[in-house]
């Protein structure tokens, strides 16, 4: 690896003003692009020392032959450059946007002549303003169905309009009042075009404006006693609340806002955009991200929100957006967005109230959403076949690993080690082989993990023999002759055992914890099954033996494989250890005399946790229902004799434990 890139200009050659940056190939593509306040100081980071530099980075810098800039007058301009640059070339280590298309929305074509409302997946509609998307197709029927009562507006087709217009004859949606465009001979295209235009700002939250002009309406006309005129005013203000009460009140009726929950991992992130408009949720909007650079948080929410209202027209963007956390430039950003809206702008980060329990369920949805969409990738039958024969190569594997097991470590502060093994067969997981292990003294992660496999490779010949005696039992009791005689049927029920021997062995670690596994498995024998490691900080696959780590790419189905195995590893492990830690809680408090399971609860429900109760005093215990004095001093006298006996055994555990606090403190894995 060269110490120095050939292209890297000389500093006094970078300027220091605001701008954009481009690095391309030596075909000429642009690879990456991205902004600073300082072009010299931005890019001075991209040129240090290679090893320095991010694995991601460092390849794709290498990649490069050439770098370019473009200097603004401010960083307003910078950010409209930036996203014009990335919308154009499309670089492939720029963040890579997959929107979601498995759900209907309610678009609006308002490049037509006459515009009309229809349901649709499709994003691509020229000129069309696009609400939801919604769960289901008939909930956006359903809503259409009660906006042309207030809003009537044209809903047939293009090919039915046409001849509408051409005959002078409306058309059959207009003929049993279905459709309110110029087709139904009653309105002139101008005040169609008007009543669209209330329509959209209705669906964009303009709600109050137009149930009080229905409402004013509605009074003036029962004054000047034209019932029939009043009672369609009072229909249409029934359809509102009939639209209105499908979405409840999250915010302020006032409150107009994005809010953008977002989860991520190393390679990917999802984001749920959701749109309040009057206070209420009128859509959300889902999109996975596909990462190839180390991109922060406040990183990624700059590229969200360029992303988001790069092509959006004034009405589109609120008075307030809420994010998870400021990026570095938002003033800029507010600058930027204000100059597009026409009005102020406020980019600020839910802390507390109501907008922050809708930030915390947006995030939710995130998280949930970037779980399916790893899910999905590891169920897809092509997907997997082209992970495992990506691994196979990666790994240097005689043949594709179709059987692969995967380990990870929990503890608690160094106490209350447990070990977790999940199994894939074909890229998909086996649940009924996942097991787990309890670690009863161990120095650190590298002896767990030497421990736990010694265990569990001491089953593999084990099961090779069983699996040989049942064949030979089998082919004993099959018939001898063609006489037709049935085999015996076995109604034993035994054991179950695993199928077969594993192909490639993962732990979540890095070379330290494969180092150890191979010495689990050169002890018991079994060389000849495969073994890595997948370091969770870069992503890298450690091999047995090397020195360097093989780098997968971002968007690799095998990387992907190995990421599902190692997070749900670690989450099977922190599940038995939550379950075990739960049985201790219970076993500690149901030894104290009079204190059954109903007040083991409310003990745990009124303080919270153990730790809690622990420094509460007797007379604090005696407030809960059935909990009296002499029962409140033997439960504080057994914690304290719990705490007593914890601290003596810390005391005494050597490097292992010296230092530690109290069982109390947080999960953690190995290789993390």
């Amino acid at each position: 690896m060269a110490a120095a890139l050939p292209y890297k200009p000389r500093p006094g050659e970078i300027p220091t003003q605001p701008g954009v940056y481009r690095f391309r190939d030596a075909d000429g593509r642009v690879l990456y692009v991205g902004k600073a306040k300082n072009l010299r100081a931005r890019l001075s980071n991209y040129f240090a020392p290679l090893h320095t530099l991010h694995e991601r980075t460092r390849r794709m810098v290498t990649s490069a032959s050439s770098v370019e800039w473009t200097v603004v007058p401010t960083d307003v301009d910078s950010l409209q450059l930036e996203y014009m640059s990335i919308k154009e070339f499309d670089p492939p280590y720029n963040v890579r946007y997959k929107d979601d298309k498995s759900y209907p929305y309610m678009a609006i074509t308002l490049a037509d002549e006459a515009p009309r409302v229809i349901v649709t997946r499709n994003r691509r509609i020229p000129g069309a303003r696009y609400f939801g998307p919604y769960p289901k197709v008939w909930a956006v029927h359903d809503t259409i169905d009660l906006m042309i009562k207030v809003f009537p507006i044209r809903t047939c087709s293009d090919s039915s309009y046409k001849k509408a217009m051409a005959s002078g004859r409306p058309c059959f949606p207009g003929q049993i009042g279905r459709c309110g465009g110029p087709c139904s001979m009653k309105v002139t295209i101008e005040e169609h075009r008007a009543i669209v235009d209330d329509f959209v700002a209705f669906m964009a939250g303009g709600d109050q404006r137009f149930t009080r002009d229905l409402t004013r309406r509605m009074r003036e006309a029962s004054a000047a006693m034209d019932y029939e005129s009043a009672a369609l005013y009072r229909d249409r203000l029934q359809a509102i609340d009939a639209v209105l009460s499908r979405s409840s009140l999250v915010l302020a009726e006032d409150t107009d806002a994005d809010l953008f929950g977002i989860a991520e991992d190393e390679l990917s992130a999802a984001v749920q955009h959701f749109v309040v408009r009057g206070g209420r949720v009128r859509g959300v909007r889902a999109t996975t991200i596909d990462k190839e650079l180390d991109i922060s948080g406040a990183d990624l929410v700059d590229q969200v929100l360029q992303r988001t209202y790069g092509p959006a027209g004034p009405g589109e963007i609120p008075r307030q957006v809420l994010v998870p956390s400021l990026p570095d430039d938002a003033a800029d950003l507010e600058q930027w967005l204000q100059e597009r809206r026409g009005k102020r702008v406020s980019i600020q980060v839910a802390q507390r109230g109501r907008k922050a329990d809708l930030m915390r369920t947006a995030t939710l949805n995130a998280q949930q959403a970037l779980l399916l969409h790893k899910t999905r990738r590891t169920s897809d039958y092509t997907a997997r076949t082209k992970a495992l024969t990506d691994l196979q190569v990666a790994l240097g594997l005689a043949e594709a690993p179709l059987r692969i097991e995967c380990y990870d470590v929990s503890h608690l502060s160094g106490t209350n080690v447990v070990a977790s093994m999940v199994v894939f067969e074909d890229g998909l997981p086996r649940k009924d082989q996942y097991r787990s292990f309890g670690v009863g003294e161990t120095t650190d992660d590298t002896d767990s993990i030497y421990q736990v496999l010694t265990r569990r490779l001491a089953h593999v010949d084990r099961d090779d023999a069983a699996g040989e005696s049942e064949a030979a039992d089998a082919a004993a009791s099959a018939p001898a002759g063609p006489d037709g005689a049935e085999a015996p049927v076995v109604t034993e029920r035994k054991r179950p055992r695993f199928a077969y021997r594993p192909q490639l062995l993962v732990v979540d670690g890095g070379a330290p914890q494969v180092a150890a596994a191979a010495r689990a498995l050169e002890d018991a024998g079994h060389t000849e099954i495969a073994l890595c490691g997948i370091a969770k900080r870069l992503e890298e696959i450690w091999l047995p033996g090397e020195e360097y780590p093989v780098i997968l790419p971002r968007t690799s189905e095998a990387l992907y494989l190995l990421q599902r195995l190692r997070d749900e590893a670690h989450r099977f492990a922190i599940t038995h250890q939550r379950k075990r830690r739960r049985r201790d809680i219970t076993t500690v408090l149901g030894e104290v005399p009079g204190l059954g399971q109903a007040r083991i609860k409310a003990l745990l429900r009124h303080f919270g946790s153990v730790a809690a109760l622990s420094q509460a005093s007797a007379e604090e215990m005696t407030a809960l229902p059935g909990i009296g004095p002499k029962l409140a001093a033997a439960i504080a006298q057994r914690l304290a004799d719990r705490q007593g006996s914890s601290g003596r055994e810390a005391s005494a555990g050597g490097n292992a434990s010296a230092g530690r606090e109290a069982p109390a403190v947080r999960e953690s894995s190995s290789g993390r």
